[in-house]
């Protein structure tokens, strides 16, 4: 089955290769960023489409800085959330000395979106990191993977993409050295009638195309735990949703792979990633002291 995984993310990043390789980030850029002493951002493009582009923010200093690719949650769904919502926890690692790619990608109710290409989005963009470095003071060799809610469960994917040895050139060149699961799910089959009391609306079969009966091969994909270990670093922030990652962290830890956790104490899903708050203070500290330790 990893094969399998392998095969079908060397799929996607070749439909996307070229067209990644064309696009141009929306504010120019010169080697002069480089000597930059104050914090900047840009947006840049890494598709064609609206969602597919990201901020890119860089903090005070000449670099290179440690990135941390940020993905937002929204119950994968257009009209939940967007990679403005968690800005403000981007600019609390900025402030940390952490450059952040904070992303937008398809979700469903968007042209393209669903599977594949909500999954195909994340890799793109993250894909996109060793263009971006050509221009901006980032280190690939420190990269940290972090998401929220259902964006949790999106870098966890990207994450458990196996070594492509250069089969497909451009795809797996970032290698992360951890991944971080603020309040999210690692799977999905789980959440196939929960889903809809959190969410409001049955989301997860609409973003696979079926149930788990129906397309258990896309469930199993996309489900981390078949490739453990992940021979990374793996911190979990666990919140409202900790009953559905519990049994993915038990596994990880029998895995060998390195696990530390935290739950702050009465902290809404939603506050998690808002550093205004006690429990946002405290994800967003633990983040920036976790994430690249030795």
């Amino acid at each position: 089955m990893p094969g399998r995984f392998a095969a079908t993310l060397a799929m996607l990043a070749a439909s996307t290769l070229v067209a990644c390789a064309l696009i141009e980030p929306e504010v120019p850029t010169t080697q002069e960023f480089k000597l930059a002493q104050q914090p900047y951002q840009v947006t840049w493009r890494y598709g064609e489409a609206d969602s597919q582009r990201g901020t890119l923010r860089i903090p005070a200093g000449q670099g290179p800085f440690p990135v941390i690719v940020l993905v937002h949650g929204g119950c994968w769904t257009k009209g939940y959330a967007t990679h403005a919502d968690v800005e403000p926890f981007g600019e609390a690692l900025a402030q940390q000395g952490i450059a952040v790619w904070n992303i937008e990608y398809r979700q469903v109710g968007e042209a393209g979106a669903g599977w594949p290409g909500t999954f195909e989005d994340v890799i793109q963009a993250i894909d996109s990191l060793p263009g971006i470095a050509q221009s901006h003071p980032i280190d690939l060799t420190r990269v940290s993977f972090v998401g929220h809610s259902a964006g949790a469960h999106l870098v966890l994917v990207a994450a458990a993409r196996p070594e492509l040895d250069g089969a497909v050139p451009g795809s797996g060149a970032v290698r992360p050295v951890s991944v971080v699961l603020i309040d999210g799910p690692a799977e999905l089959a789980s959440l196939v009638g929960p889903d809809e009391a959190i969410c409001g609306q049955p989301v997860i079969a609409p973003l696979m195309g079926g149930t788990p009966d129906e397309m258990p091969e896309r469930y199993t994909l996309v489900s981390a735990q078949e490739y453990l270990p992940l021979g990374l670093r793996q911190l979990f922030v666990v919140g409202e949703l900790g009953p559905f990652m519990a049994p993915y962290i038990e596994a990880a830890r029998v895995s060998g792979d390195e696990v530390q956790l935290i739950a702050p104490a009465n902290t809404p899903h939603l506050d998690l990633v808002s550093p205004d708050t006690n429990g946002g203070r405290e994800v967003a500290e633990f983040v920036a002291r976790q994430a690249f330790a030795e």
